[in-house]
Order: C-alpha cells, then structure tokens, then sequence
C-alpha cells in the first residue's frame, strides 16, 4: 500500500506505533537515500539474501518517503510479483513519481491517505487552538506552536515545495502562497491572483496544482446537477490546515465573533468531512453548491444525500438558512444540516437540523450522517 500525506502529519510516527519490528528504510536519512539512490537493486538483494517470501515474511517492508528514489519502485514491483513480499510505501508527493512516470503499482497497492490530527483523536479537544494553530501533531501539542509553524512554511513551504514548482522566481512563489491563503476557501479565479503575484495565470494555476500533487492543498468541486437554478462550476480551494493558512496571511489568533473565525471554522468542519470520508472506507464525493445568483451551500456530500451549511455563530437564524432551503427546493436530500455554535440541537419547521458542532462530529464519526 501508499500511506500518502503532508509532511507532519504523522505517518513515520504512525507506522513505527504499528509495526515497531519492521524492516524499515528512511530516505530523508542522507546515507540510507545516497546508497539506494546510487543502486537500487540492492532492496531486492537484501530481501533475497533472508529468503523473504510472503510466507516467511511477518512484517510489512517500510519505506518512508518513497518519492525520492522512483526508481525502487521497479525492484518493488518484481518482489511483489516474484515473491509476494508486503510493502508500506509512505510519501508526501506522488508529483515526482507521475511527472518521472514511475511505477504506481497499478492494481497492486491500495492508496491511504493521512489527514492532519481529527478530533475523535485529541481528549479535551480544544476548538479555537485548532483554529489559530491548526492540526498538525507537532503544533497542536505544543507549548509555543507559532514558532513550528513559521519554521514549517520557511523550510518545507518555501524552499521544497518551491523547488517542485521548479521555479527561479522564489519571491513570486512564496508571494503566491500568501496570496492563496488569504483567499483560501473562496472561488479560484486564477488571473487575479495571478495579478496579484505578477506572473501568469497559467504559472499560477500550475502552483495549485503542486500544492495538491504535494498534498499541501486541494480542491473544493462545485455540484454540478442541475436543478432549476443555473450553477457556477469553478472550484474552491482550501489549504490542508487551519494553522498554516493563518500563518501564511498572517491573520494572529482566531476570535469568535469575527469573519476570521467563520472563515476558520468553515475550514475545520471540511477537513473533518474529507478525513471522515477516507478513514471510514466510503470515500464519498464532496462538493459546495453555488448559483448564479450567489446562494451558496457550504457542503453536498454524494449525490446531493447530505446538504450543509457552516456557520460560525452563536445561534444560527433563518437568514443563514437561506441557501440550504434553496437546495432544498430543487433536490431532496437525507440530511438538511447547519452546523453552528448552538448549545442544543434543535430542527426548524422545514426539517432543517441546527446541531453544534460537538454533535454533528459525533455524528459524522458515529456512521450517522453519511
């Protein structure tokens, strides 16, 4: 299998906690990336030289960051096929494997992906900390984390992730990513970035794409069956982190009350829903819903099943209903949701339901909203 996720997330942490007897080979370690770059064959040198066969083997073969030597991915594949040998190949950019047209093991290994922390995982989850600072593991349980979050942009963000932009124009790049943060969430409209960054809108539609291929981003599509009403079909795009955003538009601590704070707990409630959607096997389609006319729902989930709206307020009132009853005119779903900051759930005469936002995740991980 391909364990994918962003830098710091924790797959080695996750894998080691798994399978603490695994064979394991680290290629950000210089001289174990040096001796397997320089020879690849030797992997299935060694493997032979134990008869490791899928019979004798009791542990999965380990390898962390198997972008950085495509060419193993070869010698893996003939001692999958030839000996039945098990791998977890565990990565945070499948883009140098695509753009080298390296071996994906195509029908071989299955794909997973690990999020940022969740809630279910953190006892006493605290909201506005994950806001402000996000959750990445290391930021989220740490004591000063505005400092590893600088660190995090200023050498993985602007240095790695520019260096897979293959770019010369570093300033350009790195004004790109705070010019991305700050619209993080909204419709992508990539000439006006792209004017704000003094570069083309090709170039910047080729970064987003990095930023996804390097999972430090991803796409929002839009729902696109018709109803009675015409859509806009462009995406939006979110950061894979409240804290990274924030730091990149410099926006400080997350107060409630403030557009920053819907903005944010938008963002961690959509998170929440992708991470639900890969950890519990059902991998459902997610989009948001937008009309000409600018009503917009916030969440769809599969083949309009499920319709939500996220508000980041105390007690959510008709006028934040607005679009979801106009979703609810032209499709019928299993779930009309708004999630908010109530204190208690409640439904509204039209059968939409108001829950809090501790309820709707117990909800969503409980197996009971999709």
């Amino acid at each position: 299998m391909f364990l994918w996720g962003a830098r710091q997330t924790g797959k080695s942490t996750l894998l080691r906690q798994l399978f603490p007897d695994a064979r394991r080979y680290d290629l950000l370690l210089a001289d174990t990336y040096r001796r397997l770059l320089g020879n690849p064959s030797l992997i299935r040198q060694e493997c032979e030289s134990e008869n490791l066969t899928h019979k004798t083997q009791k542990f999965p073969i380990i390898i962390d960051e198997i972008q950085k030597v495509p060419e193993l991915l070869d010698e893996i594949h003939w001692l999958i096929e030839n000996k039945g040998i098990r791998f977890i190949l565990s990565g945070s950019s499948a883009r140098k494997l695509k753009r080298g047209h390296g071996n994906m093991l195509g029908g071989r290994a299955a794909r997973c992906e690990l999020f940022p922390l969740v809630s279910p995982e953190i006892p006493d989850f605290s909201l506005s900390k994950a806001l402000t600072y996000g959750l990445l593991p290391p930021h989220y349980t740490s004591a000063e984390p505005a400092g590893l979050i600088r660190d995090y942009i200023g050498n993985y963000l602007k240095e790695e992730i520019a260096a897979e932009a293959l770019t010369r124009n570093v300033p350009a790049f790195n004004r790109f990513l705070e010019v991305a943060a700050m619209s993080n969430g909204e419709v992508v409209n990539y000439v006006n970035i792209a004017s704000e960054c003094s570069v083309s809108a090709p170039t910047v539609k080729g970064h987003f794409q990095i930023l996804e291929d390097t999972l430090i981003g991803r796409t929002l599509p839009a729902y696109s069956k018709r109803g009675k009403r015409r859509l806009i079909s462009t995406p939006k795009f979110y950061f894979f982190d409240t804290g990274i955003v924030g730091q990149l538009a410099r926006r400080g601590n997350v107060e409630p009350g403030t557009e920053l704070f819907g903005r944010a707990f938008e963002h961690f409630i959509l998170m929440e829903i992708w991470a639900h959607s890969e950890y519990s096997g059902k991998h459902y389609p997610v989009f948001y819903w937008r009309t000409s006319s600018q009503i917009e729902v916030d969440v769809v989930l599969g083949d309009h099943e499920v319709a939500i709206e996220i508000k980041g307020t105390g007690e959510a009132r008709d006028y934040h209903l607005k679009g979801i009853r106009a979703f609810k005119d032209d499709y019928v779903c299993r779930h009309y949701i708004a999630v908010s900051l109530d204190r208690q759930p409640r439904k509204t005469s039209d059968g939409i339901e108001i829950l809090p936002w501790r309820v709707f995740l117990d909800r969503l991980w409980g197996g009971k909203i999709v």
